[in-house]
Formats: C-alpha cells, structure tokens, sequence
C-alpha cells in the first residue's frame, strides 16, 4: 500500500531493515523508554523482526513507520499502526516514539499522519490504545486530541479515538498539515 503521509514539517515512510540501529537508539534511550515495552538493543535482532514485520506489511496486518524531518530527511521516531479489528473496525498505534531532533510540532502532526492513515487510507471507524499510567503529558496529549478514556486497569488507561473527532481534527488542526 502506498501511504505519502505528510505535514507541515514530518513526513511519515514505512520501515526498512537499515532502520534497525535507529530504532535500537530509540528504543534503549533511557529518556525515552519509561513507557514503551522493553526491546532489545541487539541490531542483528531488530533486523529480523523488521523482516518478520514486512511480511505482515505485504498481507496489510500492520505498518511501521519512522517518522522523519521534512528538511533534511532525518529520522526523528516510529509509530506502528497494528491489532486491527473488525467489529468495530478499529486499529490501535503504538510504538510512538520522537527523539530530541523532533521538529516543535511533531508529536500533533504526527498523531494526525496516524489517523489520516488508519481512516482515511485504511478505512477504520476508530482508534483503540492504551497508555502507561503516569505517562502524563501522553494522557494529556490523548485528551486534548478528543481520545474518550473507556477503562483502565492497574498498569494503563484505556482510550478510544472515533472517526468523527478526526474529522474535526482536520479541521481543527488543518495549519499542522501544510
């Protein structure tokens, strides 16, 4: 599938092999990974989960994206779009990650390149992710958004994200797309 997802200052493109060491960089950042799950710093095995990715990239199970500067093609962080649901047809995103070379507003940019791809590229009716309690400033984030909270446990907050709030997102936020 081809997804030419752009904003004002990051474009998205999907994940290759030679990304590994950059991902391991992020990953193993430890300003960076106090609420993502635990990954390995080896790049050899990072490489072979990005092969085993690509295949449930070609079947449309998933897409990983590093998330890059428009001004220079640096890469600045992934997101993965993944768990897609039926009923309701609903795809979760995570592995959202933005180093120190982010541009001001890429984390709302961003959150606007994933939903632009799961509703309007994929086809989703809404959002489902979940958020590390004391992740505070990613719930907040969420919030403002229009996430709607639907539950939560002893480890993490539960949010859905419909259709309709993206569609007043892009309203809303239209000076973040470019």
């Amino acid at each position: 599938m081809e997804f030419n997802l752009e904003a004002k200052t990051i474009y998205f493109r999907l994940v290759k092999e030679q990304d590994a060491g950059f991902i391991c960089s992020l990953r193993n950042d430890d300003k960076l990974n106090n609420y993502i799950s635990k990954s390995t710093a080896d790049e050899d095995a990072q490489r072979e989960w990005i092969l085993n990715y690509k295949e449930r990239e070609v079947t449309g199970e998933e897409y990983y994206f590093i998330i890059c500067r428009k001004m220079d093609d640096l890469p600045i962080g992934t997101v993965r779009l993944y768990d897609f649901q039926k009923n309701p047809k609903s795809f979760c995103w995570g592995s959202w990650i933005l180093n120190k070379n982010k541009t001001k507003y890429a984390a709302v940019e961003s959150a606007l390149l994933v939903y632009q791809a799961g509703f309007n590229k994929l086809g989703f009716e809404q959002s489902h992710y979940d958020v590390m309690k004391g992740n505070d400033k990613v719930h907040s984030f969420h919030l403002k958004m229009g996430a709607e909270k639907v539950s939560e446990d002893d480890t993490n907050i539960y949010y859905v994200f419909p259709r309709s709030q993206h569609e007043k997102n892009k309203i809303h936020y239209a000076k973040f797309l470019g």
